[in-house]
């Protein structure tokens, strides 16, 4: 049941946190020489005028395809990691998370690969002109045909060094607020305070890897339009810092913040209410660590996550 809520409430964080997503991802990426975008809300107001509402819904159905997957292994995997190290501290929150975060990445970099590229697509065109993609499925197959299963793990590198850290500052952030906060099964205020603790968390796990995230979406939207521009983490790196200076690693970080909060908001509340209405009124939700379990999604964004916080 755990698994269950976990899956509804990170499908109804996806859902409200889609569209900053695609805003994100559309700063990180447009060239400064011509930018299209004077900032987060001109993003906004650009694609919708342009492309429509389903503009800023683009690539949803990776995220959410692989939204199932991505919860199973990280509850089992966290989960797994906790009873292994034995006691509930912050330091091995922080170590099962960032094990979890680790391992999810395996399906974390082709899904966001294919999120990156149909977020991309038709960028400051009309909602009428040809797509390449059909779909998220489609635009994976091919990737696949046309680079192989190189092409596919796309950003693997960069997704790993955020996912990683990302995991861990999550769980040992909500760790912290949780018991800072006094979160008690009986507690009245207890649902806001797993909303807060959620949400400041995920803000945490952005701010901690975000940098990273800009390269990461970089490396992943390079090749659109036919154009390759970086041979290599490093060189992406480098030319980024060139051309647009060190500022270059907040690009989008607007959008992402705006996103954490209630996404992860979002993710608390419903599983809090799918395992209160499972369990019964007389049980509730058992205790904090079901909801840190369950709560937290790509990347985590994540998850975003980090997938999606």
């Amino acid at each position: 049941m755990d698994f269950l809520a976990g899956c509804i409430g990170g499908a109804a964080g996806v859902l409200v946190g889609h569209p900053f997503d695609t805003v994100k991802v559309r700063l990180q990426v447009q060239s400064v020489d011509r930018p299209l975008y004077r900032g987060t809300f001109h993003c906004f107001q650009s694609i919708i005028r342009q492309e429509s509402m389903v503009g800023l819904y683009k690539g949803i159905g990776s995220p959410m395809m692989g939204l199932t997957f991505i919860n199973a292994i990280v509850f089992g995997v966290q989960g797994n990691a906790m009873r292994h190290l034995g006691q509930d501290t912050p330091l091995n929150q922080f170590l099962a998370g960032a094990a979890a975060g680790t391992i999810q990445c395996v399906i974390c970099c082709p899904m966001e690969l294919a999120k990156t590229r149909m977020q991309m697509q038709g960028t400051g065109e009309s909602k009428k002109s040809r797509k390449l993609y059909k779909n998220s499925l489609d635009c994976l197959i091919r990737i696949y045909r046309r680079e192989g299963l190189w092409g596919v793990n796309r950003g693997m590198v960069t997704t790993l060094v955020r996912e990683t850290p990302g995991f861990g500052v999550y769980f040992l952030a909500y760790d912290v607020l949780t018991r800072t906060l006094g979160c008690e099964p009986n507690d009245p205020y207890m649902v806001p305070k797993l909303l807060f603790a959620g949400g400041m968390s995920g803000i945490a796990s952005w701010l901690s890897t975000y940098p990273v995230d800009v390269i990461k979406s970089r490396l992943q939207a390079d090749g659109v339009g036919g154009v390759c521009r970086y041979s290599s983490i490093a060189d992406c790196v480098r030319q980024s810092v060139r051309r647009e200076g060190y500022r270059v690693f907040t690009r989008g970080l607007t959008s992402t913040l705006l996103r954490a909060f209630p996404v992860n908001a979002t993710t608390f509340a419903t599983v809090t209410l799918v395992l209160m209405y499972a369990r019964g009124p007389q049980e509730g939700p058992g205790d904090c660590e079901v909801a840190q379990q369950a709560a937290h999604q790509t990347q985590l964004p994540p998850q975003s996550q980090h997938s999606s916080l």
